[in-house]
This record gives C-alpha cells, sequence and structure tokens, in this order.
C-alpha cells in the first residue's frame, strides 16, 4: 500500500514572569481526504507586547490561518491559499488596531506557519518568531528575523501582522524527508537558548516530542527568559507517495460499465438512448430514478482501459465539475454510490458552437459580444480557482435551448493545487492545434494567458469564420506565426476590434491579456491604443509612397509589354 502523511505533534507555551501570555500556537492534523488535499498546518504567534492588543491578535490569527486554509478550494495552490487568507487577516487586524486604539499597532503579532503537503513543507514568515528544521541531529534556521536594532541593546520588529496595510510575507519551501522535525518557537525561547543546546535538548528527549518542547520552554525560562515562552514541534513519520493522488485511485478502480443499451438500469439511472460517442467515451440521457430528473451519464470508452493519462484526465473532469459553480460551466453532479466507472452531469438539450458556426457562419458583432461574455463568465469560473482550461475551441463549448453557453469537457485543465502535489513536468494538452497556444507547443506550462489566446481564436471565427493564423495540419513555432488582420475577412469590423483580436490571439504570452476582464472590455469599448498599434494599409499609412510605388509598378508593366511587342515583330 502506499504511504500516507504521519505528523507527530507536540506544543508547549509558558506565561514565564509576565502577567499575560502574548503568545499562541497550535496545529491542525485532518484526516482522510483532507489530509491529502490540503496537508497539515501549524502556526505560532507572538503577540507584540507593547500593543495593546498583541494577546489578542495572535490568538486570531493562529486561529483564522487553520480554520481558513482548510476551508480554501483544494485546487488552489498552498501558496495562493496562505497568501490570500494572511492579507485578509492584515487587513482586519489593521482595522480594527485603528478603530479601537487609535493606533495601527494596537493589534500586532508575529506570525510564522508551514503547511506539509505530499513530500513539501512551505513556509510563511513574518516577524521574529522562528522555524527551524533538524535534521540528522542538526539545526538549521529557515526563518530570517525582521528586525531592525535602533541602539546596541535595542530592536524593533521591522514586519509584523496588522503594522502596515500592505503586507510583506517571506516564502520558502523545502523537500521533507521522513524523521524530519520542524520547530516553531517564539523569541523568548530562541534569543535565551543557542542553536547547540535546542539541539542538546531535542537529542536528549527525542522519544518523546512533549517532553521535549516542555524541556526547551523550561530550559529557555531557566536561563533568564523574561518573556512568555512557546515551543512547537511537528515529526515527520512518513510522507505519501510522490504523486499521491488517492482520492482519484480509489474512483479508477471502480470497472467500467457494461454496453449500455435503452431501458438498462445503472446504479438508479435509467438509460434512456446514447448521445454521443467518440472514440474516447460515450454519453447516455438518463433519468435519476429518484427525482426523475433528466441527466447526461458519460462512461470512458474501454479502448482506454489501460491508458493511464486518459483515466486521470476522465476522473479530473468530476472533480474539476463538483468544484466549479457557475451557470456558463457544465454542472457535474455528486455520484453518490456507484459500481462503475462513470461520472452524471446535467442534461443540456442544444448543439455545440462548432454547429452553430458550421450551420449559420460568421456572427455580427452584438451577438459575438454577447456569446463572449458568456464564455468568459464560464472561463473566469476556472480561473478564480487556479484552473487553466487547455482545451478551449468551439467544439466544447455547448448553446442550450434556451441560448446559454455552457464551457464543457474539463479533461485537459490543468490544476495549480493537483500539480503542486505531482511536482510532475508540463504536458502539452490534448487541444485542437488551431486553438492552442504556441507555448503548449514549445514545453511551457499553460496560464490564464493560454486560455485567452484561445479565446481570441474563438471570437476571430465567430466574427470572420476563419482562423487568425490559417488552418495548420502541423504545429508551426511562435516565430513564424503571422497573425492576418480580421479585416481582410470581415470588413465591417472596427479596427479598434481587430487590435482586440491581434492582442489576445498574440504568440508571445507576455504580450496578450493578463486576465479577461481586459479583453472583454477591449470587444466592448474602443481602446484607441490598439487602433495605434493595428498595422494600417500602405494607402492610409504613406499615401506618397504608396502612389509612387503603384506609378512605378506600371511604368515597368507598360515597359514589359512594349518589349513583348517589339519582339512579336
Amino acid at each position: 500500500m502506499p504511504s500516507t502523511l504521519e505528523i507527530d505533534y507536540a506544543c508547549c507555551t509558558e506565561t514565564g514572569a509576565k502577567s499575560l501570555n502574548a503568545d499562541a500556537a497550535d496545529a491542525r492534523i485532518p484526516a482522510d481526504d483532507l489530509l491529502l488535499s490540503k496537508g497539515v498546518a501549524a502556526v505560532i504567534a507572538d503577540g507584540m507586547s507593547s500593543s495593546e492588543g498583541g494577546h489578542e491578535a495572535s490568538q486570531i490569527c493562529v486561529t483564522g490561518f487553520l480554520n481558513d486554509y482548510f476551508s480554501t478550494p483544494e485546487s488552489w495552490s498552498v501558496k495562493t491559499s496562505a497568501s490570500k487568507i494572511l492579507s485578509a487577516l492584515n487587513t482586519w487586524l489593521c482595522g480594527q488596531g485603528q478603530s479601537r486604539y487609535d493606533s495601527p499597532r494596537g493589534m500586532v503579532t508575529t506570525l510564522s506557519a508551514a503547511v506539509v503537503r505530499s513530500t513539501t513543507a512551505h513556509l510563511f514568515h513574518v516577524g521574529d518568531s522562528r522555524i527551524y528544521l533538524y535534521r540528522e541531529q542538526r539545526l538549521e534556521q529557515l526563518t530570517k528575523d525582521h528586525r531592525v536594532w535602533v541602539s546596541k541593546d535595542q530592536d524593533l520588529l521591522s514586519r509584523a501582522m496588522g503594522i502596515d496595510s500592505h503586507l510583506e510575507i517571506d516564502y520558502r519551501s523545502i523537500a521533507l524527508n521522513p524523521g524530519d522535525l520542524l520547530l516553531f518557537s517564539t523569541d523568548g525561547v530562541h534569543d535565551f537558548l543557542t542553536d547547540r543546546q535546542l539541539q542538546k535538548l531535542l537529542r536528549e528527549h527525542r522519544g518523546n516530542l512533549q517532553q521535549a518542547a516542555k524541556a526547551i520552554t523550561t530550559s529557555a525560562l531557566e536561563q533568564g527568559s523574561g518573556d512568555n515562552a512557546t515551543c512547537q514541534l511537528l515529526r515527520v513519520i512518513s510522507l505519501p507517495d510522490e504523486q499521491p493522488d488517492d482520492i482519484l485511485r480509489r474512483v479508477a478502480e471502480l470497472p467500467f460499465p457494461p454496453n449500455l443499451l435503452p431501458g438498462m438500469n445503472i446504479d438508479g439511472f435509467e438509460i434512456v438512448r446514447e448521445i454521443h460517442a467518440s472514440k474516447r467515451s460515450e454519453v447516455y440521457l438518463a433519468i435519476n430514478g429518484e427525482t426523475g430528473e433528466q441527466v447526461a451519464l458519460k462512461t470512458p470508452s474501454v479502448n482506454f482501459s489501460d491508458d493511464p493519462e486518459f483515466l486521470n484526465g476522465f476522473l479530473n473532469e468530476e472533480w474539476i465539475g463538483r468544484r466549479l459553480n457557475n451557470p456558463h460551466v457544465l454542472k457535474v453532479h455528486p455520484p453518490g454510490r456507484r459500481r462503475f466507472l462513470y461520472h452524471i452531469t446535467e442534461y443540456l438539450e442544444g448543439q455545440t458552437l462548432r454547429q452553430r458556426l458550421d450551420d449559420l457562419g460568421q456572427m455580427d458583432l452584438e451577438k459575438m459580444r454577447d456569446c463572449l461574455s458568456q464564455i468568459v463568465s464560464g472561463l473566469r469560473a476556472f480561473h478564480r480557482m487556479e484552473m487553466v482550461h487547455q482545451d478551449l475551441k468551439p467544439d466544447n463549448i455547448l448553446i442550450n435551448k434556451n441560448g446559454v453557453l455552457k464551457i464543457i469537457d474539463f479533461g485537459s485543465t490543468r490544476i495549480a493545487g493537483v500539480q503542486e502535489l505531482n511536482n510532475n513536468p508540463p504536458e502539452v494538452p490534448l487541444g485542437t492545434l488551431n486553438y492552442t497556444a504556441p507555448e503548449y507547443l514549445e514545453g511551457s506550462p499553460g496560464s490564464p494567458r493560454s486560455d485567452i489566446f484561445s479565446l481570441g481564436v474563438i471570437a476571430y471565427e465567430m466574427l470572420t469564420g476563419t482562423l487568425p493564423y490559417g488552418d495548420h495540419e502541423q504545429p508551426l513555432p511562435a516565430r513564424k506565426l503571422r497573425y492576418r488582420s480580421a479585416r481582410e475577412h470581415n470588413p465591417a469590423i472596427p479596427a479598434w476590434i481587430d487590435g482586440a483580436l491581434r492582442k489576445a490571439t498574440h504568440p508571445l504570452p507576455e504580450k496578450r491579456y493578463e486576465v479577461l476582464s481586459e479583453f472583454l472590455q477591449d470587444m466592448t469599448r474602443p481602446n484607441p491604443q490598439l487602433i495605434s498599434e493595428t498595422p494600417k494599409p500602405l494607402l492610409e499609412r504613406h499615401p506618397l509612397a504608396f502612389w509612387k510605388a503603384l506609378a512605378a509598378l506600371l511604368v515597368i508593366a507598360n515597359l514589359v509589354t512594349l518589349l513583348l511587342l517589339l519582339g512579336d515583330r
């Protein structure tokens, strides 16, 4: 059986000579699926003694981080999750400090946090509390104290939670090994115990983590610490495999369903008819026996039963769909108890955008904008969850009978959080060549700008009926792609629309729009900068040069004609 993440934890905090303990420390070790997807989190904080709300600030930061981290989307990377939480906590502290104590220093605390996910520790730090790594009886400080010395005997915090609305957090990640120990401490400990003393105490109490934490805080107080003293220890007992996607693996162990025919019943779903079939999957219209609701039941093709990459994409599709809630993204239903490998989605009557373009051809500006805004809404739901669709094309956009567009087929979607777990190099998505961003073909990872490229190509096609770089059967490097103005195919397209399409489909991702809202805005309102950036015809740019060149060509043509006539004589 694959290994799992197993952690031993201990903590000890002492008030010491002070009347109030402004230190706070805690850890959260969840169970089962949450342990796999989010990992283990531990935080230590030291409320600033010179601030009136230091005690409350440290408690709020520790509790708030642990509660909120495990509530963030599983698709988010650890860095994104922690950064958003810490920024929100800092904003709240600054506001509370100013309103309650008329001073930005009212609620101030240091904070050091570690999230152990898969085989990696992600560290977040601000202030002068510390995190150490104890490995093979050697101690290494992993954080840097944010202190400014104002004199030989006095120092001040240069960074902390609650000091400034602009928060700068130190972040680093380290690979862990079984047996590694993370030591968290406040300055009431590490200002009074040397690294050598800490190492000695850890060696002496290596068999009992709680005794080790107690011995460290007691020794710091005995060494003259007049501050609160807190020590927190996390020991790695075992680590998961390099690719710990056990949630998906459990589902993948289900057998493929049998050949489904109308009238058959599978786990309470009655098959009505086949909707769509391809070499990769089959989709059936089915009736939910409990609710009577019409649903779509999608099964993988048995042709790919031994293809782990395909199965991973099929499983990801359900995982992703259940985490997105947007009217322009296909809704995936919870599966309930099932005996076979399939997933259930909402049933949509309608046609794909590809069928719409093939049947009716190019759209006018108003219709294109309506379609574009709906696709942007759905795609934004992916990007907010740190997902990149990677296979956006007219075939994967469905228009229901009410004219609502929905993005479908999430099998190629890249999930930042899952990518962070797997640590695998990016793979070229299984998209359609003409809609695939050039950076994929050069081995670069996808980003939201890659989806914007695909969306720009779709918008171009909706207005012109063709593609900005032509129809290629073989991939071309970015340097060889030459944009063809949309106005050449449809003169009714304004120059500023053409400029927006050119920018969205630029071969280089750094030259494209950074976010979807910018692209949508430039497709809705004229952007003078795009008009100036759009190359004009030679007649508009240099009329004199145009007419001179035309006259020269006519002279040459006449001379050639004259020579041919003389030659015939």
